[in-house]
């Protein structure tokens, strides 16, 4: 087993390998963690573990009212986690590479990160001013069929953007050639389809590439008839996703 010590950066979305992540880093002990990772080489990989919340909150309160107007403020690495990080977070997260890290003049970061590979988490350390994470590297298996597999999946998706862009009354601007090799096919579809995280947890975190396309084909089926009855479903950009608040 190949393990790794990261900074761990909890979000209540899932990235992907692969996928670019966009953050607005303002609370201290995501500040604190950017500064460390500066202390890298620009020629060197910036590394932190992303992991999606399972009980708890992204921006913990900081001052009275903020953001809950009932919340009263909570400080250090584990503000808005409870006492033990490891049952509020789900097991299985992405490495992020940070290609870019700048400061702001009032001390906040504006980071672009893309997800490399899985990991799992396998204890957390909040000792310091922000958490690092003891986890464990998975290794992507293709898994039987995963070639006819992406195919079908990749059909399935160009009805679903169909149908999604029908039901926004607008056309998508999606030219680009979708990729044919089956990994990334699976995650590229994983973060576009309109999921709830635990939907898009349960893709990050099959066995193999060949399971998350299978159930994938299920998800983009029953998501287009829901589509196709309900041309009036809101939804948000297909290939990205919003800034993190944090």
């Amino acid at each position: 087993m190949t393990t790794v010590r990261l900074p761990l950066f909890p979000l209540n979305s899932v990235l992907f390998p692969g996928l670019v992540l966009p953050l607005n880093v303002f609370e201290e002990r995501y500040r604190a963690m950017m500064r460390e990772l500066l202390k890298t080489p620009e020629d060197e990989p910036r590394r932190f573990a992303v992991v999606a919340i399972r009980d708890g909150h992204e921006v913990a309160p900081s001052a009275p009212g903020m953001p809950d107007p009932t919340a009263l403020p909570e400080r250090g690495p584990l503000a808005g986690f409870g006492a033990d990080p490891v049952k509020a977070f789900h097991k299985v997260g992405c490495v992020a590479d940070a290609a870019t890290i700048r400061e702001r003049t009032d001390g906040s970061f504006e980071v672009l990160a893309t997800g490399t590979s899985r990991v799992r988490l396998l204890s957390v350390d909040a000792s310091g001013p922000f958490l690092t994470a003891e986890l464990e590297t998975l290794p992507e298996e293709p898994g039987d069929e995963a070639a006819p597999l992406a195919e079908g999946v990749l059909r399935s998706f160009r009805q679903y953007q169909k149908r999604l862009a029908g039901a926004r009354e607008r056309s998508l601007a999606s030219g680009a050639e979708l990729p044919d090799e089956p990994g990334v096919v699976s995650y590229l579809v994983a973060a576009a389809m309109m999921l709830d995280t635990p939907s898009k947890q349960r893709l990050l975190q099959a066995p193999d590439t060949a399971s998350r396309l299978r159930d994938e084909l299920k998800l983009l089926r029953s998501e287009t008839a829901i589509i196709r009855n309900l041309p009036s479903l809101p939804a948000s950009e297909l290939t990205r996703g919003p800034m993190s608040l944090n």
